[in-house]
């Protein structure tokens, strides 16, 4: 009973940890009640269990292990930090869990795994449970899969992973135990319900038997699509929308069919399988025997392939040779057998590497389609599986060229082959994927198929045009049928019915989608109304539709639709109007015209047509008019009527208003029937007649226009201007040339159809020749071409370059006056040719218009003209000839203009050019590139990716005039193919990826000017984004600020979300700059900064203080899971785990650590060693292949070094394994970054005092030793520090063996700084280090001075120069017979160094105090204002520093012999020397910090713009720019700000946005700028002192200081200490005064702040500190030594403070921290100050101090009244017995309190006196009483925890109250000088400024001493030590010897000198003494309890009172020892 009342007391969190089993289960049962309590997911109080978890499941005895996993699963149900307890808690439950034979537990355990993945943890259950897999217990496998099997069926695969599932499968099946194979066998259906056949080919394998089982049951499984049933945390609303479709009971599940499908991820089983790796796996002789004469052997090597492709899925890797070879066989060998052979192996090929296939598939497909000529079935059979299987690795774009080329093969069998395999690609296509570009080229090689003699050839091109007709629709391929007769188009139609597409579905949605808005209308091609008609007015049937008119260039607009229209009442209904109908008809003979005119037409209209009366013709023509106007388009005879108007006279009429009428009623047929191409030849000669006539030329344009409008305006132009130029009026041609020019403004200029009949270069050709004939009609030429400039564009002018120069002038001309317009919209046109939705006629016109261009230009074909000879040229070896084959390419070029996409092998050629050593032919190439990229057109785009990103690669060249060329190719190329196809994939992030500042800086000038031109972008631009914020960071200037200027463009395109999303892949370092720049990125696209600021100060905290936003939903989830995941340690301690490593390697169980380069065996065997302690995201960015990735792992392996120390020691051996694979990597920057890695490892290492073993040695010593040969100076000097700092961690004598190893290397750079290195170990550590013996050591040293290279012989002179330095001339016995060369260059080189033995310690001597001397010199500084003068003042200092060291050195022969003075016991008597006067009143004037230079105000803030606050805004963001010049400028605005009291006020308001711009500058320099090596150290430090005197300048204003939030205060002092414990600012050359000035503005934040808010900050910062694991003592010890400051400064500013707050947070405090808690701590100091503050609160505000704790909720709960209460209560007990007030009676008083209170108190109420400044001496009064009363007494507990400074003052103090009360210490009336005093010698301290006035002997100190005490009490102030020198003197004439530069104090303190003049050292002494007596008094009273990391908080100054009270007597007594001289 007695234990069980024990742990029955203990809090649960500890009863969960007893040994006791019953307190385990008792906690494990509280526990879970509270779980289940605890409302708030994000309470503290889960954070108390995080590390107990695994322990609940973990517990060794059944029934509290069964209660620990309810409450572990209440735990993880409800806590929000129970993500970080996964993989420890899952890795428990598989391997204690899962193997109880309780089924209850094994339920529990699952349900935990379950309720894991709920909270987003899956990957990291998942992976536990797959490792459980690998178990020995079937128990433990059974349950693993079981669980398993559970996710997948309420989770789905989406959640769960099923590729790693799946592959351990098979494994699963083998095994032993029938339980494990048959719950395999339930998870492989449970797999196949989710992904149903996918799952087959993984399973191929397995046993026959159980195959078949799996068959059986994969049958029962029901096709219904299976659901999700569980949700995940962030699918609430999946889970909504599930649990309303189960309470209706499944009515839902009809209407979401579709909706379910998509839910459920189509798995390709592709994806499932592992890659296979074949390249290494074919026969050594391959190549050979593919080549061989035999066919056996031939036979035998494309077996070999086969069998190696048959593996489903295959590596990637370079395939070029094997297909190469494939397809030689395919294409030119002769047996047939081995050519279906060699296709399998392609196809097999193609199917296994799928898309990786795709950039061989252009150079097999063409060989591949001739070899169709073979008629045998099998060879047939294989090819089409081949091309069937490579067409899916690419685009049939990619390959249509290859594919047209053989359509018109004299071969049928070619021909049939290729529209089989068009048709089969087609069936793979969507509407999307076969646009109008692609169908047009195929479409018109299928039409000729249909009419080719050959019925196979037929046949096959029906099958392919039916199958376009299905996939793309009739709308899409009715333009290009408008020819085909009736009968084909019927065959067409049956073909597209028979098709079965691979995308069945979507087409099928997509046609029923297209069909709608044609509502209420028969499909077109079905027998539409408009073809009734026509056939009703034509005498044959069969008129068929043409295409209609492609969207002309301007946007589709709705003028004049029924004027255009003209249509009938049905179609006009629609929102759109019918499809323009081309109409076909046959010749008519003139009967038959007369006979359908009759049926229309008046008789009498007839009979007048031909009268000779003009006035009757008028008559017929007005009657005529009116029937046409009557007559509806289905009865109108158009070819009828035109005949009868052309019937005699005519088009000869010679009546001008017959004639008008004639043509008005041609346009009125023409637009109002069905007007076909036929009718129009009938008229339009007339009309070209007529078109130049004054009077009858409109009416003739009218009638032109409205045939255009009728026939479409290419046809109609081609027939005018054809007629109008084979007659000679230059009139007509001139008019029809101007109605052309208005008719394509009014229809649009599409190049779609122009080029349909204007293929044979005839529409610009008769262009060219009108040039030759009149003015007039060339004036119409030239207009005409000014018009079709709008719409083509500059490559129109290319056409007339050879036109002589006057004609090309007025053309340029022309075209001058149309650069800047924009085409008109059409008018015409466009009710008719409408055929598509707004959106889609946008893309379509989008398309057409790129296509015009290209369409309209007749291009050659150069394919033949690069030839196997050119190309050869073209990559000889002779510079010359290579230019020869690049001339050779720009003429052909040249002369083509224009060319066609086939070029044959010039793009391979080209590409090696890019890359010439000739910078001139790289420029050549480059400008072939830019013709080839006008030439081609548009069609360039597919060689985007072959020769389009080598050019960009070029940008990385470091010539200007390259990359300026390569610039201007690449322009020419996106001009003509537009920005997608750069874009797209991984090319351009890959080049972005390179380390190379030119390539960067001009690709990413390149895209800032390209990207705000686009209107969207592929999403893979989001690939270069990482690389982009790499960029933002990089060491170049012009590459950071191209990316800075790029950035808002990404932006604009990506969104925000995105960007910042991509940041959490960043090093937490590099996080909130490029946050930096992404908020400047917004601020450029915003006008206003507070916009700017605000997002800013968001950013700010999300990525400085993730914790404090922790919870709160800022990041988006995947963010929180990436950071979630990469979190924890990532070096996990394996126990024993080194020591079994080693002995592996010792019993050779794994490869020794020994190669001469790293193989991949080598590789493997670390990585499956790391595999067990190193975090596994962490391990795969170590072995990447990438360099960069290398770089990341070592950023976070130093991120993580000091927080994980002893994870990092015991995986050390494996650590440096890695560097050293390492040091064998080319990337210099991944180098660099290993080496500086190595120097902090090795720092931590000695710090920890960790000593390597020799495994560890031997394995990375060797490889190191390799690098110190590096070329590079500064690796080499790097690696020369590192062995330096191993010398601490292992004994030199073993590093000697290795490095001496190293001198004999083949690389003389290494050879000699090995042997520096050697002369170096020597000299440190003496000729013990030699080994084996020094003899052999020096010999083998001294066989290189004869070695060949100069600087190895330098290196071993010097070596030896210095072994004989340490070891004198025994060095020429050891180094044995040298030759007298050798010996003569030896002993000359000792000559001239001239050293002895006994000078390296001199020379070590002297230089230490030289240092300290510079040091002090340099922190002498104090802040002088503004940013401009501190940097002043840095340098003036600096450099006085380097000259006083030089000037001040003092000679030998007046330094202080110490040894001398000590060995000489006798008191020498000497001549005293003569006194010089000097004035020492300087001595005693008090240490005062100078007063800052105000400089004058810059008129910036004269002149300050109206809105005030906005500029201040704008000033204060610029504070924390990543520019430290801009965060200067605006730092030294701010401080004139606050200088000025009169403008100090506009500040008010922006103090906390200053102080938090502030803070993140701070913090800022401390993780980027700080890290930067290649920062001027020196901007650093006058950004610091910018910031700390704008800080300071701040601070002196009380009222704006008072502004500063609680938030604020505590995140600005979290900075300021964080500065002071930087080591690296004490390295830095101001260091030391920079952490002085921090200690200033600290004082000043203390007391100038709001005193709440300050002492609230100071609490929590406090508490936070003490919470961090990873928070350093020294931080928690400095916040409380501030708080100690503002416990004293409670008496005065008490009532301004607001209590209730202040007890708030102590009870907060008190609630995280409770008494056991802090405790527990290992100091005390944290309790004493909380003790110390309520103490002093209480003692201030007595019993009222109950009233003020009204903030505070439940005060039963809390422990602060409990304390309160008991404090006052003592202070009460106290004050009764302090009624005696007399100082003088301390004995009385003592023996009052003694019969009252306890010991202790009344010695802990002595030492509180002693602590305050007023009550000092009382208090050591009182002590020295209680210490004589009662001797016996111990202090020592009370002095232990104080500091050393502290104590020494106690013992001082007590001396002096006995020397005064035995009456020792009387001063002589006659002099003022006081005896010696006895003393005791305290170390100094770093942390004080205390020294000792003697020693235990009696001795006396030199004044040397007090003089470089006096000189440190001044470098503390900031004072310079000029004056000192007069003491230095006067002490010299007083016959002391001084100097300036003397060695540390402790060494003189150690060795006290005895003084030979006694009378004149008295009076020194006592005056010294008196000052520093009167200086440390107030010192101690200032500093006590301010000590900081350097000098203490707050700054020091004297007060010379006391001393300067005996100057008089000084002066007396020095006049006195100088008269008695002379």
């Amino acid at each position: 009973m007695g234990d069980d009342s024990e742990w029955m007391k203990l809090p649960v969190d500890q009863k969960c940890e007893h040994k006791l089993w019953k307190a385990r289960l008792n906690g494990y049962e509280e526990a879970l009640k509270l779980f289940q309590k605890i409302d708030d997911e994000k309470s503290p109080e889960w954070s108390k269990y995080l590390g107990l978890i695994k322990k609940f499941v973990t517990d060794s005895n059944a029934v509290a292990q069964l209660k620990g996993l309810e409450a572990a699963l209440a735990y993880v149900e409800n806590a929000h930090v129970a993500g970080k307890t996964t993989g420890e808690v899952a890795s428990g439950v598989v391997n204690k869990v899962f193997n109880q034979p309780k089924a209850r537990a094994k339920e529990l355990g699952v349900d935990i795994c379950l309720m894991y993945i709920e909270i987003e943890k899956g990957e990291a259950v998942q992976e536990e449970l797959l490792k459980g897999l690998d178990n020995k217990n079937p128990k433990i496998i059974v349950a693993c899969i079981e669980t398993l099997r559970k996710a997948l069926s309420e989770f789905g695969s989406k959640i769960i992973s099923l590729k790693p599932i799946i592959k351990v499968l098979p494994k699963l099946f083998e095994s032993r135990e029938k339980a494990v194979r048959d719950e395999a066998k339930l998870l492989a259906v449970e797999i196949y319900r989710w992904i149903r056949d996918a799952l087959r080919p993984p399973l191929q394998n397995i046993n026959s038997v159980q195959l078949k089982e799996l068959e059986e049951e994969w049958v029962k499984v029901s096709s219904a699509a299976p659901k999700q049933t569980r949700f995940l945390r962030s699918q609430q609303e999946l889970k909504a929308k599930f649990e309303q479709q189960q309470a209706a009971g499944g009515d839902g599940d009809g209407g979401d069919d579709d909706e379910e499908e998509e839910a459920v991820p189509q798995v390709d089983a592709y994806e499932l399988l592992e890659a296979v790796e074949i390249l290494s796996k074919l026969p050594k002789d391959f190549f050979e025997k593919i080549e061989a004469k035999k066919w056996q052997e031939r036979k035998e090597a494309l077996e070999a392939v086969e069998l190696l492709v048959k593996n489903p899925k295959l590596e990637s890797g370079d395939y070029a040779d094997l297909v190469k070879a494939l397809k030689k066989v395919v294409g030119k060998d002769t047996n047939v057998m081995l050519v279906a052979l060699a296709a399998k192996c392609l196809a097999g090929l193609a199917s296994g590497l799928r898309k990786k296939f795709g950039q061989y598939a252009g150079h097999v497909v063409p060989t591949i389609l001739e070899k169709f000529k073979e008629k045998k079935p099998q060879v047939v059979q294989a090819l089409q599986e081949a091309i069937d299987a490579i067409f899916l690795t690419t685009t049939l774009q990619n390959i249509s060229e290859d594919v047209l080329a053989v359509m018109d093969n004299k071969n049928p069998t070619i021909k049939q082959q290729a529209s089989l395999f068009i048709a089969r690609s087609f069936r793979h296509c969507t509407p999307s994927t076969l646009p109008k570009s692609l169908l047009k080229p195929f479409c018109a090689a299928l039409l000729k198929h249909i009419n080719d003699s050959a019925p196979e050839v037929r046949d096959a091109g029906f099958e392919a045009l039916g199958t376009a007709l299905k996939v793309a629709g009739e709308k899409a391929v009715n333009p290009f049928l408008a020819d085909v007769d009736k009968l084909k188009l019927d065959r067409i139609k049956e073909c597209a019915e028979k098709v079965e597409l691979v995308y069945g579905k979507k087409t099928g949605a997509a046609e029923k989608k297209e069909g709608k808005p044609v509502a209420g209308k028969t499909p077109a091609l079905s027998g539409s109304a408009g073809d009734k008609e026509i056939k009703d007015a034509a005498a044959k049937p069969g008129p068929q539709k043409k295409a209609p008119a492609v969207k002309p260039g301007g946007p589709p607009k709705k003028s004049k639709p029924a004027a255009a229209a003209g249509t009938g009442g049905a179609g006009a209904k629609g929102k759109k109007g019918p499809e323009t109908k081309e109409i076909f008809e046959s010749e008519l003979s003139i009967e038959v015209c007369e006979e359908k005119a009759a049926a229309v037409l008046p008789a009498s209209c007839i009979q007048q047509l031909d009268s000779g009366n003009w006035k009757e013709r008028l008559a017929s023509m007005e009657e005529f008019q009116k029937t046409v106007e009557l007559m509806e388009r289905s009865e109108m005879p158009c070819q009828a009527l035109v005949r009868m108007l052309a019937k005699k006279p005519g088009w000869k009429e010679t009546n001008f208003q017959v004639m008008q009428m004639k043509l008005h009623i041609v346009a009125l047929i023409a637009q109002k029937g069905n007007f076909s191409k036929t009718s129009a030849q009938v008229v339009l000669d007339g009309l070209v007649d007529k078109v130049g006539d004054v009077k009858c030329g409109s009416n003739a344009k009218e009638a032109m226009t409205a045939i255009a409008e009728a026939c479409q305006l290419p046809w109609t132009a081609e027939q005018l201007v054809a007629m109008a130029f084979s007659q000679k009026n230059p009139k007509n041609q001139s008019e029809t040339l101007n109605w052309l020019s208005n008719a394509i403004k009014e229809f649009g200029f599409s190049g779609y159809v122009f080029q349909e009949k204007l293929e044979s270069k005839c529409f610009l050709s008769w262009a060219e020749d009108l040039l030759f004939l009149e003015s007039a009609v060339r004036t119409s030429a030239i207009t005409l071409l000014g018009v079709m400039y709008l719409y083509v564009g500059p490559p129109l002018r290319m056409f007339f370059e050879d036109e002589k120069p006057a004609l090309l002038s007025q053309i340029d001309a022309e075209f001058e006056k149309m650069q800047g317009q924009t085409a008109p919209a059409p008018t015409r046109g466009i009710s008719r040719n409408s055929g598509g939705s707004g959106d889609d006629g946008e893309e379509e016109e989008q398309e057409d218009v790129g296509n015009d261009v290209v369409d309209l230009l007749p291009r050659t074909d150069i394919g033949d003209k690069i030839t196997a000879e050119l190309v050869a040229k073209i990559g000889d070896k002779n510079w010359k000839i290579r230019k020869e084959g690049l001339d050779e390419v720009t003429s052909i070029i040249n002369d083509a203009k224009f060319i066609q996409p086939n070029i044959g092998e010039l793009p391979a050629a080209l590409k090696s050019r890019l890359n010439d050593s000739n910078k001139i032919l790289v420029q050549q190439t480059l400008s072939i590139l830019q013709q080839l990229a006008t030439a081609m057109g548009p069609n360039i785009k597919q060689h985007v990716k072959n020769l389009g990103i080598p050019v960009i690669t070029v940008l990385g060249d470091s010539k200007n005039n390259v990359r300026a060329a390569a610039l201007a190719t690449v322009n020419a190329w996106a001009e003509q193919t537009g920005m997608k196809e750069w874009l797209e994939g991984e090319d351009l992030s890959e080049e972005l990826k390179k380390e190379n500042p030119f390539l960067r800086q001009e690709l990413l000038g390149w895209l800032a000017d390209k990207l705000p031109t686009l209107r969207s972008v592929p999403s893979d631009l989001l690939l270069c984004v990482p690389h982009l914020y790499s960029c933002l960071e990089d060491r170049n200037g012009d590459v950071r600020k191209k990316a800075q200027d790029a950035l808002p463009f990404f932006m604009m395109h990506l969104g925000f979300e995105k960007m910042a999303k991509a940041t959490g892949k960043l090093k937490v370092l590099l996080q909130h700059e490029v946050g930096w720049h992404l908020m400047l990125a917004i601020a450029c696209t915003k006008a206003y900064v507070l916009h700017c600021f605000l997002i800013l100060w968001v950013w700010g905290f999300l990525f400085l203080f993730p914790q404090g936003v922790q919870g709160k939903k800022v990041l988006n989830k995947p963010t929180l899971k990436e950071d979630d995941d990469k979190s924890g340690p990532i070096f996990i301690i394996v126990p024993n785990g080194k020591e079994q490593r080693m002995k592996d390697e010792k019993g050779l169980r794994v490869l020794k650590w020994n190669f001469t380069t790293p193989r991949d065996e080598y590789i493997e065997q670390l990585k499956t060693q790391m595999s067990s302690c190193v975090a596994k995201w962490l391990q795969d960015e170590m072995f990447h292949a990438d360099f960069q990735h290398h770089n990341k792992a070592l950023a976070v392996m130093i991120e993580h070094l000091e927080n994980e120390k002893d994870g990092v020691i015991s995986c050390l051996d494996l650590i440096l394994k890695w560097l050293t694979l390492r040091f064998f990597d080319t990337n210099t920057s991944v180098l660099m970054k290993t080496l500086e890695y190595l120097k902090l490892l090795f720092n931590m290492l000695s710090q920890e005092e960790y000593h390597l073993t020799e495994n560890e040695a031997s394995s990375f010593i060797p490889y190191l030793i390799i690098k110190v040969g590096e070329p590079k100076d500064v690796i080499r000097k790097d690696v020369r520090a590192i062995l330096n700092r191993m010398c601490l961690i292992y004994p030199a004598s073993k590093m000697f063996t290795f490095i001496m190893e190293g001198t004999k290397s083949k690389n003389s750079k290494q050879r000699a700084e090995c042997l520096e290195e050697l002369g170096c170990l020597v000299g440190s550590h003496g000729m013990n280090v030699c080994q084996p013996t020094p003899g052999k050591a020096l010999k083998e040293m001294a066989a290189h001075i004869g070695d060949r290279d100069n600087t190895v012989r330098n290196a071993a002179l010097n070596t030896i120069v210095t072994v004989y330095n340490v070891h004198g001339d025994q060095v020429f016995k050891l180094i044995g017979n040298l030759s007298e060369k050798d010996m003569s260059m030896l002993e000359e080189r000792i000559k001239r160094s001239a050293k002895r033995p006994s000078a390296a310690p001199v020379r070590q001597a002297e230089e230490k105090p030289q240092r300290i001397q510079n040091i002090s010199a340099n922190a002498s500084m104090l802040r002088k204002g503004p940013a401009e003068d501190m940097s002043s003042k840095l340098n003036q200092n600096r450099n006085m520093g380097s000259h006083s060291e030089a000037a001040h050195t003092v000679p030998r022969e007046f330094q202080l012999d110490l040894d001398e003075i000590e060995n000489d016991n006798g008191t020498v008597k000497c001549e005293m020397p003569a006194l010089v006067q000097h004035k020492l009143d300087d001595i005693f004037e008090p240490v005062l910090i100078p007063e800052p230079k105000i400089r004058a105000v810059s008129p910036h803030f004269d002149d300050m713009h109206s809105n005030t606050a906005s500029t201040i805004n704008f000033v204060i963001s610029q504070v924390a720019s990543g520019d430290i010049n801009t965060s200067i400028q605006a730092l030294a605005q701010i401080d004139e700000v606050f200088r000025q009291e009169d403008k100090a006020e506009a500040m008010s308001g922006h103090i906390d946005q200053f102080l938090i711009a502030t803070f993140m500058q701070l913090r800022l320099i401390y993780n980027t700028h700080m890290a930067d090596e290649k920062l001027d150290k020196d901007e650093i430090v006058k950004l610091y002192s910018c910031i700390i005197g704008s800080m300071i300048s701040l601070f002196q204003i009380e009222s704006l200081a008072r502004e500063a939030s609680t938030g604020v205060l505590k995140d600005l002092m979290h900075g300021l200490i964080t500065l002071m414990l930087d080591s690296r600012v004490e390295d830095l050359e101001e260091g030391e005064q920079v952490i002085r000035s921090v200690n200033l503005l600290v004082v000043k934040v203390l007391e100038k702040s709001d005193q709440t808010n300050i002492l609230s900050a100071l609490l929590v910062l406090l508490q936070d500190s003490l919470l961090a694991t990873a928070s350093s003592p020294k931080f928690s010890e400095l916040v409380m030594k501030c708080l100690w400051r503002m416990v004293r400064l409670l008496p005065e500013t008490i009532n301004s403070i607001n209590l209730d707050r202040i007890l708030l947070d102590i009870h907060i405090f008190m609630k995280v921290f409770p008494k056991e808690k802090l405790k527990q701590c290992k100091s005390e100091f944290p309790i004493r100050t909380l003790k110390t503050l309520l103490h002093t609160l209480c003692k201030l505000k007595g019993p009222k101090i109950l009233d003020h704790l009204t903030m505070i909720e439940n005060k039963n709960e809390s422990e602060l009244e409990a304390h309160l209460c008991r404090v006052m209560k003592h202070s009460m007990d106290q004050t009764g017995s302090k009624a005696d007030k007399d100082t003088e009676k301390g004995a009385s008083r003592i023996e009052e309190k003694a019969s009252k209170a306890k010991v202790n108190d009344i010695l802990a109420e002595i030492f509180k006196k002693i602590g305050s400044k007023e009550n000092t001496k009382e208090g050591l009064a009182e002590l020295y009483e209680y210490k004589k009363k009662y001797s016996d007494a111990d202090i020592e507990p009370f002095l232990k925890n104080s500091s050393q400074f502290f104590q020494s003052y106690v013992e001082r103090g007590l001396r002096l109250i006995e020397t005064e009360r035995e009456g020792k210490g009387r001063i002589a009336s006659s002099t003022g000088i006081s005896p010696q005093m006895e003393g005791t010698c305290v170390p100094v301290s770093t942390h004080t400024v205390t020294s000792s006035i003697g020693n235990t002997n009696g001795e006396e100190v030199g004044p040397s001493v007090y003089l470089e005490r006096l000189k440190i009490l001044r470098q503390r102030c900031g004072l310079d030590n000029a004056k000192v020198l007069d003491i230095v003197r006067l002490l010299n004439a007083c016959g002391w010897t001084c100097q300036e530069d003397r060695p540390p104090l402790t060494s003189l303190l150690s060795k006290p000198a005895v003084p030979t003049v006694a009378s004149s050292t008295d009076m020194l002494h006592s005056k010294l003494s008196q000052l520093r007596e009167s200086r440390e008094q107030y010192q101690h009273l200032d500093l006590d309890s301010n000590q900081t990391h350097s000098s203490g908080i707050g700054t020091t100054t004297a007060s010379p009172s006391s001393a300067a009270a005996n100057i008089d007597d000084l002066k007396k007594r020095l006049e006195r020892i100088k008269s008695s001289r002379k």
